[in-house]
């Protein structure tokens, strides 16, 4: 545990050819336990499950003994570049498919990686991305980080090439005439087939921000996929968003243990807003292991004191200033129908497995940042200045509004402003008239 990395690393090539790995990597007792066996296909439709057998959220999932039992930030390998092969659906994918006898495509371009790990200025990680014929991420499509550019229709017979030109020479594959990506990218990590616990919260991940992007209409400037193993098992669900700050560099922040009900928090705080969630926050992309935790304790500097905690097994952090994820409330007594709870000394709001309340603090022109322009938060869809997102509960999704009681000036748009200056004028018109024709 001294060292803060997953024993199992990812796939992940680097310069130094005394520190290089090599892409086809052993894993331990553990993970070779908890890792979903596979069938003779290579298929993650193994035997066992077929078999109907039991998987359930206590013991892979959120409800898990050792979830959220240990610290997150240092836990990202370094590296500078994330490659990205978009290739079928991870049902399909086998445990290691980088080195999968019937993927031809994964395993060539791994194995030119491979070869050419020492020739590379950056340190390179490849995964592998869901891929879907005839989408933005169809089969054989390469997406590259931080570079925010897309290959397409990359096959076996060019794989050789790519890697030269792309990936050593850092130029470009003119065959493929590259595409620049906009907007965010967010990756979770559902590699069932290598670890149950990937395999149960990272699916729930995935339909989670999918709904929240359909139901707040920025399909258009957020992409969710499902990806390949990234290290860190112990850590699901993980999550990897990349996106452009507010200097226009391109950002790869990673998060662990997170639920559902934290992909609400990720989009306004992290894509919307540009804000770190720090209790989530594993790492970014060209940090050190040791500089990731330094950078997290100097963020925790700006924003005032925070010491960590560990309850029931359960590690968390608290701060003396609250940011819109933590809590809403702190003084007040358990309420029925509101949102504080107090267990002993301590006090909590809606946080973890209940009803979370996200204040959107914009009204229907505010507009999400992306690279070269922005659009609207929710196009064709009235924002109240208060936007609270649906939460699953066990019986399924809802909506609903906490921490606060509703006031009329809380539901006051606009319209009801006009409205009522019109029925104002209106009397103020009959008031003149009748008295103007009182006089004639």
């Amino acid at each position: 545990m001294g060292s803060g990395r997953d024993r199992d690393d990812p796939l992940c090539f680097t310069s130094n050819p005394s520190s290089a790995s090599s892409p086809v990597t052993v894993s331990d007792y553990l993970d070779t336990f908890l890792g979903e066996p596979t069938s003779r296909s290579g298929s993650f439709q193994s035997e066992s499950l077929l078999g109907g057998e039991s998987i359930n959220d206590a013991d892979f999932g959120f409800a898990r003994p050792d979830f959220r039992s240990e610290q997150l930030a240092g836990t990202v390998q370094f590296y500078e570049r994330h490659v990205f092969l978009c290739y079928k659906k991870p049902s399909v994918w086998p445990a290691r498919i980088e080195a999968a006898e019937f993927d031809r495509l994964p395993r060539l371009l791994s194995a030119a990686v491979s070869a050419r790990k020492s020739s590379m200025k950056k340190e390179t990680r490849l995964t592998i991305c869901e891929g879907h014929d005839g989408t933005e991420t169809s089969n054989g499509d390469v997406l590259i980080f931080p570079d925010m550019i897309r290959y397409r229709r990359l096959t076996h017979f060019d794989v050789d090439t790519f890697v030269e030109e792309v990936l050593v020479k850092d130029g470009e594959w003119l065959p493929g005439n590259p595409e620049l990506l906009k907007g965010s990218y967010v990756f979770v990590c559902s590699h069932g087939s290598r670890d149950r616990r990937c395999g149960v919260c990272g699916p729930s991940l995935v339909s989670r921000f999918r709904e929240e992007l359909e139901f707040h209409g920025l399909q258009g400037n957020v992409s969710i996929s499902p990806c390949s193993h990234i290290g860190g098992h112990k850590y699901a669900g993980n999550v990897i968003i990349y996106r452009s700050n507010i200097n226009r560099e391109v950002t790869g922040h990673w998060y662990g243990y997170v639920t559902p009900e934290d992909v609400p928090i990720l989009l306004e705080q992290h894509i919307n807003k540009g804000k770190i969630v720090d209790r989530l926050w594993r790492g970014e992309m060209g940090l050190s292991e040791e500089d990731q935790k330094k950078t997290q304790e100097g963020r925790f500097q700006l924003n005032g004191a925070v010491h960590t905690v560990k309850i029931n097994g359960k590690v968390s952090q608290e701060s003396s200033v609250h940011s819109a994820d933590v809590s809403c409330c702190q003084s007040r007594a358990a309420e029925p129908n509101g949102c504080c709870q107090q267990n002993g000394n301590s006090s909590s709001c809606c946080q973890d497995d209940t009803t979370l309340m996200l204040s959107l603090e914009t009204s229907e022109g505010n507009q999400l940042e992306s690279e070269n322009n922005t659009e609207k938060l929710t196009p064709g869809r009235k924002i109240a200045e208060k936007t609270f997102f649906r939460i699953n509960s066990d019986k399924g999704s809802s909506t609903r509004k906490v921490c606060g009681i509703p006031t009329w000036l809380e539901s006051w748009e606009r319209e009801d402003t006009y409205a009522a200056l019109a029925v104002v004028c209106a009397a103020a018109s009959v008031v003149v008239a009748y008295t103007c024709y009182k006089q004639l």
